[in-house]
């Protein structure tokens, strides 16, 4: 099984759920909520998708 990719995410993103507006409907899944802003990673407990935040990126509206 291959790792899934790694998906960068900037402070205009925020607050992170999953899926993202990008994902197409057929690939969906109940949203969750992801904090990114601790650890600067996050990975979603549906679809294993791994979203990081961009270094040095400053959160916005979170």
């Amino acid at each position: 099984m291959s790792e899934a990719q790694v998906i960068m995410i900037d402070g205009k993103d925020l607050p992170l759920h999953c899926p993202t507006n990008k994902t197409p409907a057929w690939n969906s899944h109940p949203r969750v909520f992801l904090d990114i802003t601790e650890t600067g990673e996050a990975k979603c407990p549906y679809c294993g998708a791994h979203y990081k935040l961009i270094p040095g990126t400053e959160p916005h509206g979170h």
